[in-house]
C-alpha cells in the first residue's frame, strides 16, 4: 500500500511539473509573438518561428500518444488550439502576409486553464480565492487573444497599430470603455472587433468582480446532496443538513 502511494505521489508530482513547464512553454511562445511585432522580417526572425512550431508540435505529439483518449484530446477545444497555434508558428514564415497567423498563436493559452487543479492542489491561496483567480486568468487570456487579432487584422492597414504594444493599447482602451480616440479600427470589420471587445470585456470585468467581492465559499461536495460550495466554517450541509468534514490548509 505503502508503495502505491509513493507510486501515485511521484506520478502525481510528474504531472504537476509537467503542467507547469508547459505554462512556460506557453509563456514563452507569447512573449516571442510580442517581441517578434517589434522586428523586421528577417531569416532569424523566420527560424525562431520555426524552431517554436516545432518544440510545439513534438510536446502536442508526445501529449497525445501518453493520452488514453488521444482523439478527445485533439477534439477538445483546447486542443484545437494546439493545432492551431502549432500551424501558425511553422506556416508564418512562408505567408508573412497571413497575419492572422499570429492571432492564432496567442490561442494556444486557452489550454492553460487546465492548470487549475494543480494551482488548486499546491496554493492554498489559489484554492481560498479560486473563482476570482480563473476569472482574472481568463480576462487576461481574453486580453491577448484580441490584442493578437487586432494587431494581426490591422498592421498592414492601419498606421496607428504598428505593433503588439500599440493593439494592446487599443484593446484594454476599447475592454474598459475609455475610449481616447487616438486609435481606432476603421471600417466594419475593426467595428465589429471593437463592439466584441467592449461587450466581452465588460462581461468579464463583472465576472471578475463578482468573483472578488462575493462571500468567500469553499469548494467541497457534500456526500448526500452533492452541494459543492459552503462556508469555510460549515459544519453541516445548508441544503440537507449533513455532516461535513471540510479539510483546512493544512
Amino acid at each position: 500500500m505503502q508503495r502505491l502511494q509513493d507510486a501515485q505521489g511521484l506520478a502525481g508530482g510528474h504531472s504537476r511539473a509537467s503542467a507547469y513547464a508547459l505554462l512556460g512553454l506557453d509563456l514563452a511562445a507569447l512573449g516571442w509573438v510580442i517581441l517578434e511585432s517589434f522586428l523586421p522580417e528577417h531569416p532569424v526572425v523566420f527560424a525562431v518561428d520555426i524552431a517554436f512550431g516545432l518544440v510545439l508540435a513534438a510536446e502536442l505529439a508526445i501529449r497525445l500518444r501518453n493520452s488514453p483518449s488521444a482523439r478527445r484530446e485533439l477534439l477538445h477545444p483546447a486542443g484545437i488550439a494546439d493545432v492551431l497555434s502549432v500551424l501558425a508558428f511553422l506556416l508564418a514564415p512562408f505567408f508573412p502576409g497571413w497575419g492572422f497567423l499570429r492571432a492564432l498563436r496567442t490561442v494556444r493559452l486557452l489550454r492553460s486553464a487546465r492548470l487549475v487543479a494543480h494551482l488548486r492542489h499546491d496554493l492554498p491561496l489559489f484554492r481560498r480565492n479560486q473563482d476570482a483567480f480563473v476569472a482574472a486568468a481568463d480576462l487576461l487570456v481574453f486580453i491577448v487573444v484580441m490584442t493578437g487579432i487586432v494587431h494581426a487584422t490591422q498592421q498592414a492597414s492601419n498606421p496607428d497599430i504598428a505593433n503588439f504594444a500599440d493593439a494592446l493599447y487599443f484593446t484594454v482602451t476599447a475592454l474598459t470603455t475609455t475610449g481616447f480616440g487616438d486609435i481606432t479600427l476603421p471600417g466594419t470589420s475593426g467595428r465589429l472587433i471593437s463592439v466584441i471587445i467592449m461587450l466581452a470585456g465588460v462581461t468579464l470585468f463583472l465576472r471578475l468582480a463578482q468573483a472578488m467581492f462575493r462571500p468567500a465559499k469553499v469548494r467541497f461536495r457534500c456526500h448526500a446532496c452533492g452541494l459543492g460550495r459552503h462556508e469555510p466554517d460549515a459544519v453541516h450541509c445548508k441544503a440537507c443538513g449533513a455532516l461535513l468534514n471540510i479539510p483546512d490548509d493544512d
